[in-house]
């Protein structure tokens, strides 16, 4: 079914493409500017098996990305000025913002280079567990489980499962299985409880993954001294926000804040919410980041910035860098609003 839907997005982009509806539609859905997002940016794999595919983009492409920003005029800005053009309704040119969430080596290892070609400044949101290394980046690991296994056995929440893992099809709807009953668990609680469990009987180290993959305190600290670089805040423990009591959200934000601060010794302003979407992150969340004192957070609905998104600085909306779409083709579009626009409902704002 997911592959399903990842068929019809890509025909639809590449439909909006050949027929050259964005070229019309972009002075009307374009606004002013976009604020990309990225996770993981690294050199493509081989691996038949990789249900975490869209979360990855290669440095080619995040370097045709960037061809493209340049070639068209489009500034590509910190979030701080984000913030500044947006309160003073300087719109004299289009912007782009480049972010990535959960803070890999591979955006200092990869990214960085590319980046440093175009002088182009990016945001890391950085969650802090992962920086300290006890972060679980379940999601991975749930990945890496299945990949060495040739069969999984679990009880979900009140679900009991069994799955053969022997073909990389039967891996990635194994994958997809449980990736949904996880994600549909009632709390954070819920879901560490049954990936501690699943990683137990699979002798998987459930937070190995984050010290190997994400930029300790240390390696993060000689980052945010890069002159491109700005550090937000992604909450401590990457829950999902909305489903907190509003205490304990209020606490992941503003301690993932002062933890960075106090690490790095500079200010944190920014927020990405973990997941991002409508299910994690809503009014109530937008109004806890305000009082949280960031001066923007940004989701990841999806949405081009227009004027009227300054009355919502917590609530920013995201163009998704997918890695099952990187072909050049599409930056047109995703540049022009018209796939957003269309995925909203002709909405200029999703703020609620």
């Amino acid at each position: 079914m997911k592959q399903f839907r990842h068929n019809v997005i890509r025909a639809g982009l590449e439909a909006l493409y050949f027929t050259g509806v964005h070229h019309v539609l972009r002075p009307i859905l374009a606004g002013v500017g976009t604020i990309f997002m990225l996770h993981n940016v690294r050199p493509s794999r081989d691996d038949a098996f990789q249900p975490n595919r869209h979360l990855e983009v290669t440095p080619d492409f995040l370097r045709t990305t960037l061809n493209h920003l340049r070639s068209h005029e489009i500034d590509v800005i910190t979030m701080g000025e984000l913030h500044r053009r947006l309160v003073e309704q300087d719109f004299s040119r289009r912007f782009a913002c480049i972010t990535l969430d959960d803070g890999y080596r591979d955006n200092r290892d990869f990214a960085l280079p590319v980046l440093e070609e175009f002088d182009a400044p990016f945001t890391v949101y950085a969650a802090s567990d992962f920086a300290e290394g006890r972060g679980r980046l379940w999601w991975i690991t749930l990945e890496r489980l299945i990949a060495q296994a040739d069969r999984i056995e679990a009880e979900i929440g009140a679900a009991a499962v069994r799955l053969d893992t022997d073909t990389p099809a039967a891996k990635q709807a194994a994958f997809d299985t449980l990736h949904d009953l996880l994600r549909a668990l009632p709390g954070e609680h819920d879901l560490c409880r049954e990936m501690t469990a699943l990683c137990t009987r699979n002798r998987i180290d459930e937070t190995a993954i984050s010290r190997e993959l994400c930029l300790p305190w240390n390696e993060l600290r000689r980052f945010a001294g890069h002159r491109l670089a700005t550090i937000g805040a992604h909450s401590v423990t990457h829950c999902q926000l909305a489903r907190q009591s509003e205490a304990d959200a209020a606490q992941e934000m503003a301690t993932s804040r002062a933890r960075i601060e106090a690490e790095l010794q500079r200010p944190v302003l920014h927020f990405a919410y973990p997941y991002g979407d409508r299910s994690a992150a809503g009014p109530r969340e937008f109004a806890l980041a305000r009082a949280a004192g960031f001066k923007t957070a940004v989701t990841t609905r999806p949405g081009m910035i227009f004027p009227e998104i300054a009355e919502h600085l917590t609530a920013l909306p995201r163009v998704s860098l997918n890695g099952n779409y990187q072909n050049r083709r599409i930056l047109p579009v995703l540049t022009s609003g018209a796939a957003t626009a269309m995925w909203n409902a002709f909405r200029r704002v999703d703020a609620a």
